[in-house]
């Protein structure tokens, strides 16, 4: 690469970040969600307006890995069990959303265009997908994914990733280009589909688990990072080369992982790279935007995504009611997945490639389908009143075990267990979390749920749920600094913080801290020995209690002292003075 080539790079990226952050903040501030303000910024950028960056396929075919990284970090959030349990919706809403939209849509087309039913059908089929990449961010910033409507949503979603395949074996069935007869047929392509899927499965239970487990026990998170990223590159990979969704093979690879002690480890890794990918995903969408194709035909155009948008928010708010759902959410549902989605690119280039559609009706549909997933934040934020309902009315969230936890502990060693133990008995849902991997290992042999990461970081504990945590309890043996304290503090600030000191001195550091309690790690066990050494002696009950009363007291009125002064020797006379008086000394 010369340096002349180097320095466009430079340039052109630079001038994406500025202008994506610039659009996100103004869109942010205006409540219409971060996507907008990327697509805006693609579309100033592009060619039909300011023209500063060229290149927008290339840059969106590098950017769909924040796609598949959206996809894995979504795996990883969902067990097998859990995944299992939601296998009737997933093939049933999911199947039905897809079958119903994508045929009223190719209806739609062939009543109002002069089209051939073929055509149609390779434009419409597409249209009935939803934006993953759209609507699942909006999800999570909502809070939304863990709830009975954010696995509907998702169900959908996943579905329509797994329709890729089909949709694809259609086109080729359809092709009028004699050289795409050449490839593989449609139950070929299942059955690799198929096998592909074990093989990912087999792949994740015998070597990435194992991996993750050495690298953890090295401590080197970089390793670490690089290790994750190879993960979903790989998985996405496997798929991609068979001519399959990437991002299906990534979610498949998360979803192996969910189950082990390193996903919250993992999510915090991934998340930094897929924001910023998938925002450039939709910088690039922005830029593809043909504003020429628009002001050739915006009568079409336009009409044609609003209707787009009113077809699919029809049948789906139908299948929700169908499913006993609430008018206010069956419509939500619809809205929120009412947009064409980023595979219809993906397909239309399929249709192209087969002789279907010319290269002007692929840009008018990708015209359509941009347009689409603009107006979804616009259209979710126009239409919240008439669809806000009781909160009473929602439905319990799930909580599964390991997520939406009361209360999360940092360290899970001798002083975490018990903690822990004792918040169990209390019936409150504990997230454990721990860097050493020998004792994640051991813990999982008496049946405790670790989770392997760095509890000092801000990432990891947001992984973890500590934005709707309770209680954060950090009892590992170093304890937590004040300024480590401070940041949690300002991160969460609806959590109680609970930190384990070593001894006095830790007190005196954290006494300004936000903490709600150092404790003093061996303190009550102590107190506990001696108290039992009195009775062993013939004290009376009497005796002990006021022999226990005495030393809090003064336990107490020196460390106010010391705290105040900063300083463990600021109650030496004090202490000196009570030794004395304990001996009976004058």
């Amino acid at each position: 690469m010369d340096h002349g080539h180097a320095g466009e790079l430079l340039v052109d990226a630079l001038l994406m970040l500025g202008f994506a952050l610039v659009a996100v903040l103004a869109f942010r501030r205006a409540g219409l969600g971060a996507t907008l303000g990327y697509l805006v910024a693609g579309a100033l950028l592009g060619p039909h307006v300011l023209g500063l960056v060229d290149g927008a396929e290339e840059m969106a075919t590098f950017a769909e890995l924040g796609i598949v990284m959206l996809l894995f970090v979504v795996g990883l959030e969902l067990s097998p069990a859990r995944l299992w349990r939601m296998k009737s919706a997933i093939f049933g809403l999911g199947l039905a959303q897809v079958t119903a939209c994508g045929l009223a849509v190719t209806a739609t087309i062939l009543a109002l265009t002069g089209y051939t039913t073929a055509a149609a059908l390779a434009i419409g089929l597409p249209l009935g997908l939803s934006s993953t990449a759209q609507v699942l961010p909006m999800l999570q910033s909502a809070g939304r994914l863990r709830t009975p409507f954010g696995e509907r949503a998702f169900s959908i979603l996943l579905f329509q990733d797994l329709s890729i395949i089909p949709l694809i074996t259609i086109v080729a069935a359809m092709s009028r280009n004699p050289a795409a007869q050449e490839g593989p047929a449609g139950w070929q392509l299942a059955l690799l589909a198929l096998v592909a899927m074990v093989g990912l499965i087999l792949a994740g239970r015998l070597l990435i688990r194992p991996l993750f487990r050495l690298i953890g026990g090295l401590g080197e998170r970089e390793l670490f990072i690089v290790a994750a990223l190879f993960t979903v590159l790989a998985s996405a990979a496997v798929m991609q080369a068979l001519g399959l969704s990437a991002a299906l093979g990534a979610f498949i690879a998360g979803v192996m992982l969910a189950d082990t002690p390193y996903r919250h480890e993992l999510e915090a890794d991934i998340e930094p790279f897929r924001a910023i990918l998938l925002g450039l995903f939709f910088v690039a969408v922005g830029m593809m935007l043909d504003l020429g194709v628009i002001a050739a035909r915006p009568g079409f155009v336009i009409g044609f995504a609003v209707l787009l948008i009113v077809v699919k928010t029809g049948i789906i708010t139908g299948l929700g009611l169908l499913l006993k759902m609430r008018w206010q959410q069956a419509l939500a549902l619809g809205l929120l997945l009412s947009q064409g989605g980023e595979f219809a690119f993906v397909l239309y280039t399929q249709a192209q490639s087969a002789m279907l559609i010319a290269p002007e009706t692929a840009s008018l549909f990708g015209a359509i389908v941009t347009l689409s997933m603009m107006a979804t934040p616009l259209l979710m934020v126009a239409t919240r009143r008439i669809r806000r309902i009781p909160v009473e009315d929602e439905g319990e969230r799930e909580v599964p075990r390991d997520e939406g936890a009361r209360a999360i502990v940092i360290g899970y060693g001798r002083f975490g267990q018990s903690v822990a133990q004792v918040l169990l008995a209390g019936g409150l849902s504990v997230t454990l979390v721990d860097r050493k991997v020998s004792q994640i290992d051991l813990s999982e042999q008496f049946g405790s749920k670790v989770y392997y990461g760095d509890g000092t970081r801000i990432d990891v504990l947001r992984q973890a749920g500590a934005g709707d945590a309770q209680l954060i309890m950090f009892c590992f043996r170093e304890g937590a600094s004040a300024d480590l304290l401070a940041s949690v503090r300002e991160a969460f600030p609806r959590a109680t913080l609970y930190v384990r000191g070593y001894d006095r001195r830790t007190v005196i550091e954290l006494a300004r801290s936000p903490a709600e309690q150092v404790v003093r790690e061996v303190l009550e066990s102590a107190v506990h020995m001696g108290l039992m050494a009195l009775q062993k002696v013939g004290l009376s009950d009497e005796e002990i209690d006021r022999a226990e009363s005495v030393f809090r007291t003064h336990d107490h009125e020196s460390m106010q002292v010391q705290i105040e002064g900063g300083d463990i020797y600021a109650a030496r006379e004090m202490t000196r003075a009570q030794q004395k008086a304990l001996r009976g000394e004058s």
